[in-house]
């Protein structure tokens, strides 16, 4: 019987880990070894660019869960708008560097005169809200699909991987765009109105024209997994199908879902700022850092400050995600050798 990789290193540091042990106390300490997850950790922590990537993408979230406590201990409201320290004139904020004082210590925006820095904060809830809650709908059919798809294969997987094709061939941007326009002029549906029903609208067409992808990821890994001789061996002790896929081939799905997980919030990051910046995503007075994007583009040549800082934001927050994606796929990775 031949071991993978993954085996291979598992039972090599298991090996290592008892002879360190036998001139010591023999006997007293069993030959101890490390589980897939285990070793993924190590690699992991060993990668600091990869837990660089991943503290900062931390930080983002822990601002936007805490974007009203942190607003309110620096004193400033996304929407308070300030026009006694912009100019009547010209629109643009008295002082340096588009209005920075110790007070706005990111300035103002251009003839509203809100402060940016608070903006950014209740921006990255708005981002990171969309993004996780999309990515979690892609989860739920894209997993579950893909499961069912390799598991039973067939006329089942004829089915789910044509309804996949038809999905990644669409016009998702332009879909988007018409059907956002179309909300924008329906008062209400399903019960919801106004940003909620934006919002929904937003992570449906995110999430679920999105899912074909880990859809595809998981049902590859189901077609391997099921030829594995532990559930053939549950298959033998009679487990029901619904056993096997949950108890026996979902835990090994893990590895490819959490790397899945962490470099599609960004590329949902990205998708709502584009819909914003295109003037069909959230609307004032709900703050995203891609409708700041889009209101700074205006004052681009006589305040460049005002789209530094969401550009800048949205850049890093993408950028913290990918590396800590590719860190954790690399973690996840038997063949790794770094």
């Amino acid at each position: 019987m031949t071991l993978s990789p993954g085996e291979l290193e598992v039972a090599s540091e298991s090996v290592a880990h008892g002879a360190g042990t036998e001139g010591g106390d023999s006997g007293a300490k069993a030959i101890e070894g490390r589980s897939l997850g285990q070793i993924a950790w190590r690699r992991l922590r060993s990668d600091k660019v990869s837990m660089a990537g991943g503290i900062l993408a931390l930080l983002f979230i822990i601002v936007a869960i805490f974007a009203p406590l942190l607003a309110d201990w620096y004193g400033q409201d996304p929407n308070a708008q300030h026009y006694d320290l912009v100019s009547p004139d010209t629109g643009l904020p008295y002082g340096a560097n588009g209005g920075m004082s110790s007070t706005h210590w990111l300035g103002l925006t251009p003839t509203l005169g809100e402060d940016i820095l608070a903006q950014l904060m209740y921006g990255a809830r708005t981002s990171l809200l969309t993004a996780g809650l999309a990515t979690v709908l892609s989860l739920l059919f894209g997993v579950g699909l893909g499961v069912i798809s390799g598991y039973f294969r067939g006329t089942a997987d004829m089915i789910i991987s044509r309804i996949m094709d038809l999905l990644l061939a669409f016009p998702t941007l332009l879909f988007s765009i018409a059907l956002l326009s179309v909300f924008q002029i329906v008062p209400s549906f399903l019960g919801m109105s106004g940003t909620p029903l934006r919002g929904f609208v937003i992570v449906f067409v995110l999430g679920f024209f999105g899912f074909p992808y880990i859809g595809r990821i998981v049902r590859g890994q189901v077609l391997s997994l099921r030829e594995k001789e532990f559930v053939d061996a549950a298959r033998s002790l009679g487990a029901s199908n619904y056993r096997i896929m949950t108890r026996e081939i979902f835990p090994n799905l893990i590895g490819p879902i959490l790397v899945y997980t962490t470099l599609t919030i960004p590329a949902y990051m990205l998708g709502e700022a584009v819909l914003s910046f295109l003037g069909v995503g959230f609307q004032p007075p709900t703050v995203s850092w891609g409708g700041m994007l889009s209101d700074s583009a205006r004052f681009l040549e006589v305040d460049p400050e005002y789209l530094l800082a969401p550009g800048l934001a949205l850049f890093l927050a993408v950028l913290a995600f990918n590396l800590f994606g590719d860190g954790l796929r690399d973690a996840f990775d038997p063949k790794s050798r770094r």
